[in-house]
């Protein structure tokens, strides 16, 4: 299993520590981290962030339901997300449900609820460590 360390930086939260990984979806992790450093505008839904990558991937290993802290790639959008919380469409008070199934690649190092400071319009960026 291969692991990258890398950072997440935004204006509101600083720099926050995560790590991708190909054990869940290795080709997809593979476009990620040869795409990196990533540079785009956030957009929150729910508690989730969400921002688009120039990577291209379909579902790979993808999840309905993910868990607080996890980063993904969403299908549709090309688009990384970060989740700490529900959604828009979750079921209950605690379930992480993105808008449709993703491929899971890694999960912030740390408390992920720093990313409730980011509004949608930011600037992040995505870097390696």
């Amino acid at each position: 299993m291969v692991k990258v360390k890398i950072r997440i930086y935004t204006d509101a939260t600083g720099y926050v520590d995560a790590e991708l990984t190909d054990e869940y979806s290795p080709e997809t992790f593979r476009k990620i981290v040869n795409a990196l450093p990533i540079e785009s505008t956030a957009y929150r839904w729910g508690d989730e962030v969400y921002f688009s990558t120039p990577v291209s991937a379909g579902e790979e290993n993808a999840k309905e339901v993910v868990e607080k802290g996890t980063i993904a790639f969403w299908p549709p959008g090309n688009a990384l997300c970060i989740f700490w919380g529900p959604t828009p469409v979750s079921r209950t008070l605690h379930e992480i449900r993105p808008a449709s199934p993703v491929n899971v690649l890694g999960k912030v190092l740390g408390d992920p609820t720093v990313f409730s400071k980011v509004r949608s319009g930011d600037k992040i960026r995505v870097e390696k460590a």
